[in-house]
């Protein structure tokens, strides 16, 4: 299919050659159809780098980081440290007795808990030239750009919150003179994401940062595979099954699950799990979602299925 521009963008593609276009590796995917989503927070990143100027860079990574994984769609993303501990202080005062009391008042116990941790520590920033212009963005092409130069080395963690281990780690180096990361499509919903994630940084650390989380995004995105997805079985009646898991999470109605017991093999030295085994008993398939839980019926099984078992998802 032929595209053809305006003659504006025409001229413009004229007075800043070469035109540049989005670099495959410099793009976050849209997230596959029927993805399955984990929740994940981000804890705030240790500066140890010594770098100081007019933004924190431990928040600024915190903050963009927040911003980009909630906007690739393929997590779901809970409120940072700050952000819950305001929540947990709003739901104290309710229960106090001194707010007005309704459906809508915050609640205690109903905060959503955090299957994957990220954290990490900048351990160098170099700003080399200071402050530079910034690029024109345009239906997803960039045209020129800053001039100036600034690199930063981030390490980064993905650890289990129920066992505290870390799942994955990688070094990520960000510079400022790569194109900023866009999502894989674009649309009112998400702006483009051309440059300037965080929304407050037009620097050339604030361009490098934005490289470096960029490129922990797709990381984090690659590690979802060897991380199982489990839900479980809340009621079994019948021919219905509700789990606890809804459209929230990515499932959608004609999606498969096995349905089993699932014993864990606890180090009886430590306590600590080692592994776990799952005697399978049934195959359900979803018929209705909503936000947090999933209707199914009972493919095979029926009979067997139990409340308080576990399900994991089908290869469709």
């Amino acid at each position: 299919m032929k595209r053809s521009f305006p003659a504006g963008l025409c001229l413009l593609f004229t007075l800043f050659l070469p035109v540049t276009w989005a670099a495959a590796e410099n793009t976050i995917p849209a997230p596959p159809a029927g993805n399955l989503r984990y929740s994940i927070t981000v804890t705030k990143f240790k500066n140890e780098a010594g770098w100081h100027g007019r933004w924190n860079v431990g928040d600024g990574m915190q903050t963009v980081m927040t911003n980009l994984l909630q906007k690739s769609g393929w997590f779901i993303v809970l409120g940072d440290g700050e952000m819950r501990k305001a929540a947990m202080a709003e739901q104290d005062f309710a229960a106090s007795g001194r707010t007005a009391q309704g459906k809508k008042t915050a609640k205690i116990g109903r905060m959503t808990p955090a299957q994957l941790l990220v954290r990490g520590s900048i351990t160098h920033v170099q700003d080399t030239t200071g402050s530079g212009g910034g690029g024109l963005s345009f239906g997803g092409f960039s045209i020129g750009g800053s001039a100036g130069e600034a690199e930063m080395n981030v390490t980064i963690y993905l650890v289990d919150s129920e066992t505290g281990q870390v799942k994955a780690s990688t070094d990520v180096i960000g510079r400022s003179g790569r194109k900023g990361f866009s999502i894989g499509y674009h649309g009112s919903d998400l702006g483009g994401l051309g440059g300037n994630l965080g929304g407050q940084m037009n620097d050339n650390v604030g361009k490098a940062l934005e490289d470096a989380v960029g490129q922990a995004v797709n990381f984090l995105i690659n590690q979802l595979e060897g991380i199982p997805w489990e839900g479980s079985v809340i009621l079994a009646k019948g021919n219905k099954v509700i789990i606890n898991r809804g459209s929230r999470e990515g499932v959608d109605v004609g999606r498969k699950f096995k349905v089993g017991a699932v014993d864990e093999l606890v180090d009886p030295d430590t306590g600590e799990v080692l592994d776990s085994e799952m005697t399978e008993v049934g195959t359900i398939k979803v018929t209705r979602t909503k936000e947090k839980i999933s209707y199914c019926t009972p493919v095979s099984g029926a009979g067997k299925i139990q409340k308080g078992m576990s399900v994991f998802p089908m290869d469709r």
